[in-house]
This record gives C-alpha cells, structure tokens and sequence, in this order.
C-alpha cells in the first residue's frame, strides 16, 4: 500500500538475527527495522499498527519487551502505537487484552471479531486526548452501521460473560496444557519444527528437516486431512513465507476433556500419515539421528 512501511516480523523460529547463544536477538532486529523505516520515510510517520500475536503471518508471539521497546520508538518519532486485536482480544491469549501481557498501553486499540463472537461488530477504543484532537481538526468517521444497537448488545453480553464466567482464567489456564499437549507431540513426531503461542492461540509449523528447518507444507496438508476425516479440523497456513503452519484457536469455553480428545485425534492422525518422522521406537530412533 502506498504510504505504508514494514518492519521485519519478529520470527523467532526463523530469524536470522541471533545471540551468540543461538537465541533471537529481537532488539537489533527491531532497531534495524526502525533505520531502514528511517532511511525510507520523510521523516513524517503516523503510527505502528501491530498484532500482539500476528495470527495470519504464522501465529508469531511477540517477544517479551518487544512492544515496549517498539513504543519507546515510536515515542522518539512522534508516532502512535495501534495495536490491532481482532484475534487476540476478549480472552483469546490468556488476558483480556493481549496488549496487557507486554505491559504496555497501546494509544489506540481496535477490536472486532472476539467482540461480537460471530456478529460484525468492531470498535476503535482510544485516549479522550486523542479523541479530542481528531475532533478539533474535524475528522470524521462514518459508516452505515455505525453505533447499531443489534451487534452492540451483543458485545456488551460477550463481555458480560466472559468476566462472569471467568473464561480470561480458563483460557490462560487452557492454554497451559494446549502448549504441553503440543510440544508432547513434538517430542514424538519429528516433522513439527517448533511450537508457539499464548492462551487458547497456538502455531505448529510442519517442516521436512529440523536442521534445516525446511518447510513441507504439503505433509501439513495430508495431516490436515487425515485429521479431517478422523474429525478433528485445523486451520493450515499454506503460503510459502509460513512454511505450512498448523493454527489452533478452540473456543474460550472449550474444556480440558474436548482438548484432550483432540490431542488424540492429532496423535493418530500423525501416527498414519508417512513422512511424520516418528521419533519413537526403532524406527523413532533412527528417524532421530538423523535430525
């Protein structure tokens, strides 16, 4: 889009910014991607929009102090933070607002699909400062649907019942054991690369070679399928930037019994699709020595 700039996107399976350690050096690859910004721009920059989780680039984690160090340049630029979350709001990564794991404020939050729970419903949530401003200079925003009281009950009821029945607790607690589940599954199958996520949002990328990290995406397409069949579906990044990612979001009121069936449909779905690289047994140990 004309006008619009990108920082590199904090993967820290696949970055090649690295600590001599092997670890993901977050902070000099934010702050190449602000000089690159810098050398690109006018020096006129509006606002970062970010997802605290990007969800369609691969479910990516934000790493820890990675947002409060993107606020602290966008301070020094004199640009607004807009931290979108349509997915990870209302619960879904183990807070109410993922925003609040970083410990950071955003100057303007957006929320739309979490909130009206299968309604089309969306909100700009924003500083009476930053509201007061765009008023005096005559900003307006319109549409037809605006302020329509149908989609508004219904988010005012989300709200009222994820709090009451404590689901921001449940998801946090859920997605414990859905991360544990997970990387038990790792330990078993040789062609899940790495696992990632926070609350009830998870990422499993499928690759060919652990070393190497190479992509297979169409392995993730037979288990996909193969899961399908046994009854159990899961959303598969197929572009070739994610490499074939598995993206688990269950529901906020998902229980411990239904997670548990699905780690076994996983489980067998995995078991009879060739090219999984079991890593048990003997064919599990020379699968494994050759990772």
């Amino acid at each position: 889009m004309p006008g619009s700039l990108m920082l590199p996107a904090p993967n820290s399976y696949r970055s090649i910014f690295r600590h001599a350690d092997g670890s993901h050096d977050w902070k000099t690859e934010l702050d190449y991607g602000f000089s690159l910004i810098d050398r690109q721009s006018c020096g006129s920059l509006a606002a970062l929009i970010v997802e605290p989780i990007l969800s369609s680039g691969g479910m990516l984690v934000l790493p820890d102090g990675w947002l409060k160090a993107a606020k602290a340049h966008c301070e020094a630029r004199g640009m607004l933070l807009i931290v979108d979350e349509a997915q990870t709001g209302i619960g879904r990564a183990g807070d109410m607002f993922a925003f609040e794991h970083c410990g950071v404020v955003p100057d303007i939050l957006t929320l739309s699909k979490t909130l009206g729970n299968g309604l089309p419903l969306s909100a700009v949530v924003t500083s009476d400062e930053i509201a007061a401003v765009t008023k005096n200079k005559g900003y307006l925003f319109y549409t037809t649907h605006v302020n329509d009281p149908l989609p508004a009950a219904v988010g005012a009821k989300v709200l009222d019942i994820v709090v009451r029945d404590g689901l921001v607790k449940h998801s946090k607690k859920l997605g414990e054991k859905l991360q544990a589940g997970l990387r038990k599954l790792q330990a078993r199958y040789g062609c899940l690369g790495d696992v990632r996520g926070r609350g009830l949002m998870a990422g499993v990328e499928v690759v060919s070679d652990r070393e190497t990290k190479q992509g297979a995406a169409e392995l993730g397409w037979l288990v996909s399928n193969k899961m399908a069949e046994l009854g159990l579906w899961a959303q598969l990044s197929t572009l070739p930037a994610f490499g074939g990612v598995f993206r688990f979001a269950p529901p906020l009121t998902t229980t411990e019994q239904q997670l548990e069936e699905g780690f076994d449909i996983m489980e067998e779905a995995l078991r009879l699709t060739p090219g999984t690289m079991p890593l048990y047994g003997d064919a599990g140990a020379e699968a494994a020595s050759k990772l």
